[in-house]
C-alpha cells in the first residue's frame, strides 16, 4: 500500500469512527475531547447527527477504484477545518479533555500529508488535459 493511500485510509477510518462513537455514546465523546460530562438532549442530537455526518464522509471518501475528486477535495476540507477548529478550542477552553491535543495533531498531520496529495493529483489531471 503506497503511502498516499494508506494517509486517505486513515483519514476515512478516523472519520468513520468517529462518527461511530458521536452516534453511540455522544456524551462519551465529550468527556474525552472536552473534559465534561454534562450534554444536554440537544447537544446529543446534534452530535449523533454530526456523528452521522462524520460515518458518512468517511465512507464517501474512502479510497478506491472510484474515488472522486469531489471526495478528495471533501476529506481535505473536514480536515483543515478540523484542525483550526480544534485547535481554536484548545487554546481558548479551560476544558480539554485527554484526546483534544492528539486530535489537533492528527489533523494537522492529515491535513498537510491530504493537501500536498490532493494538490499533486489536481496538477497531474491539469497536465493530462
Amino acid at each position: 500500500m503506497t503511502l498516499q493511500k494508506l494517509v486517505h485510509v486513515a483519514a476515512a477510518a478516523l472519520e468513520i469512527a468517529t462518527g461511530v462513537a458521536l452516534i453511540l455514546s455522544p456524551s462519551a465523546a465529550g468527556r474525552l475531547l472536552l473534559a465534561t460530562t454534562a450534554v444536554s438532549t440537544a447537544a446529543a442530537v446534534f452530535a449523533r447527527l454530526a456523528g452521522i455526518g462524520l460515518f458518512s464522509l468517511g465512507l464517501a471518501c474512502w479510497p478506491g477504484k472510484d474515488a472522486s475528486p469531489a471526495g478528495q477535495r471533501a476529506i481535505v476540507v473536514y480536515n483543515l477545518l478540523a484542525f483550526v477548529f480544534l485547535l481554536s478550542v484548545g487554546i481558548s477552553s479551560e476544558r480539554v479533555g485527554v484526546i483534544l491535543w492528539p486530535a489537533v495533531v492528527l489533523h494537522a498531520v492529515l491535513s498537510a500529508f491530504l493537501v500536498y496529495d490532493w494538490l499533486a493529483a489536481r496538477k497531474a489531471r491539469k497536465a493530462a488535459r
